[in-house]
């Protein structure tokens, strides 16, 4: 879109292949995407696709299952080194950014020295590889990622992702930007429905990853925060087609062909620049 570079998210749940993905996205009018890291996946056959489209291969999102390992004094050697290929993979593909979740669940609220030692092998690569930058990302555990943006945040190589979605559920809609908005180097824009519990109680059916202007969040606000801490960088989508269990607000997407899905997208993320534009 004219002024505004937009990306979106490659997904296992669009039912066809990331290297198909990547030409659908380009055939609609997105200028770039990204992908998720996993064991085995050839990052540079994505590349090599991206370069033939005139894509930006905005990140990689790290592997996230193994995350609250990384804050133990065993197990985590695994969730380090999958971390550090992860890095590697973007260093050796000019892939700018790894998204990194800061934790995984929702029991346990306190960050440990062990896991800032973890975190550091992984931020002292970057600053020693200095072409990729880590964004660390607010999920749940909001508690581990102050733990390391007071930490790491001083580094030139560590910066913010903000994920508008999770912000409404995962952080009881506390305002992420107004904590680490100086940092911020990329987006994971999304609309939600916030905690579906009365009481309070999060989960993570909590996280729908739905279309802008299908939820309840305040777009108005977002592009506003996104001006007033000078983002003018891409703007990254994230989005599911697939409901949560037991819930079915993403039902209607998932009935969608996915051409037609993926330019509903568009028309919804050129309306966001558009809002942000205009707020400018």
């Amino acid at each position: 879109m004219y002024g505004t570079k937009l990306c979106l998210a490659t997904s296992a749940q669009f039912g066809i292949s990331v290297e198909e993905q990547i030409s659908l996205f380009k055939k609609v009018g997105f200028d770039g995407f990204f992908v998720y890291w996993a064991k085995g996946v050839d990052i540079a056959a994505f590349k090599k696709i991206a370069d033939e489209e005139n894509m930006i291969f905005q990140s990689i999102h790290a592997p996230f299952r193994k995350m609250d390992q990384m804050w133990e004094m065993q197990d985590a050697e695994e969730a380090v080194e999958e971390l550090i290929q992860c890095l590697h993979d973007c260093y050796d593909n000019d892939i700018p950014v790894m998204v990194v979740h800061a934790y995984i669940g929702f029991t346990k609220h306190e960050p440990t020295p062990f896991g800032l030692k973890n975190f550091e092998k992984v931020v002292k690569e970057a600053e020693k590889l200095k072409k990729v930058k880590i964004a660390f990302e607010n999920t749940e555990g909001e508690e581990y990622l102050a733990a390391l943006m007071e930490h790491f945040g001083s580094s030139e190589q560590v910066g913010f992702c903000w994920d508008t979605g999770h912000e409404m559920c995962y952080n009881h809609g506390k305002d992420m930007l107004a904590l680490y908005g100086d940092k911020l180097i990329a987006t994971h824009l999304n609309d939600n429905l916030g905690i579906r519990d009365y009481d309070g109680k999060i989960t993570y059916i909590d996280d729908l990853h739905m279309l802008p202007f299908d939820g309840i969040a305040d777009w108005d606000d977002i592009v506003r925060r996104l001006n007033q801490y000078g983002f003018n960088d891409i703007l990254t989508f994230e989005l599911n087609t697939k409901s949560k269990p037991g819930r079915h607000e993403n039902d209607a997407y998932d009935r969608m062909d996915i051409e037609l899905y993926v330019t509903e997208v568009f028309k919804r993320a050129c309306r966001v620049a558009a809002m942000k534009q205009r707020a400018l």
